[in-house]
C-alpha cells in the first residue's frame, strides 16, 4: 500500500551556512560598522544584538535574505519581542521551529480527512504524519493540497514515499 510521511524539518547545515554568511556581511558592510550588530546561533535559537532598533531590523532583513537564498523557509523562524539589553543595546531572539506539534498534527489530520479522498488514511507517528492510500494519484493529491494550504505556519516536507 503506497504511503508517505509529512514532516517539518530544518537542514541545520544550511542554517549554519546562512548564519556564517550573515556574520560575514555584518563584519564587512559599512552601515553595520560600529553598531555592535551581531548574530549568535544557539541550539535552537538565533540571538540578534545591535545598538538600535532600526539596525536590528536591518540585521533581521539580512537574515531573511540569506534564509531565502539558501532555500530555507521563513516559517521556521519564530521572532520574539525586541528587548532592551545591557549598555544601550537591543536584543531579539528567534526560535527555530522544527517538528510537528500535537495541535498541528491534529489540524493536518483534519485537513487530510476533509479532502474526502476515498481510501486515504493518516496517523500521527511522533513528529511525523504517515499518510497511506490505495492509489499513488490520491497521495499526490494530498501532497498538492497540503502544499497549497496558505494558512499553515510551519514548513512541510514530504518524504519516505513508498509504492
Amino acid at each position: 500500500m503506497p504511503s508517505f510521511d509529512v514532516v517539518s524539518e530544518i537542514d541545520m547545515q544550511e542554517v549554519r551556512n546562512a548564519v556564517d554568511q550573515v556574520q560575514r556581511e555584518l563584519a564587512t558592510r559599512y552601515d553595520f560598522k560600529d553598531t555592535g550588530s551581531e548574530l549568535e546561533l544557539g541550539k535552537d535559537t538565533l540571538t540578534l544584538r545591535s545598538n538600535s532598533e532600526d539596525r536590528l531590523a536591518a540585521v533581521r532583513l539580512v537574515i531573511e535574505e540569506k534564509w531565502v537564498k539558501r532555500k530555507l523557509s521563513l516559517k521556521t523562524l519564530d521572532w520574539g519581542k525586541v528587548e532592551d539589553a545591557s549598555g544601550q543595546s537591543v536584543r531579539q531572539v528567534a526560535t527555530l521551529k522544527e517538528g510537528i506539534s500535537g495541535d498541528a498534527a491534529r489540524d493536518l489530520n483534519k485537513r487530510i480527512k476533509a479532502l474526502n479522498i476515498k481510501g486515504i488514511q493518516s496517523q500521527t507517528q511522533g513528529d511525523a504524519i504517515r499518510v497511506t492510500g490505495k492509489k499513488r494519484d490520491d497521495l499526490q493529491e494530498v501532497i498538492a493540497a497540503l502544499k497549497g494550504a496558505e494558512d499553515l505556519d510551519l514548513p512541510l516536507q514530504f518524504n519516505n514515499f513508498r509504492d
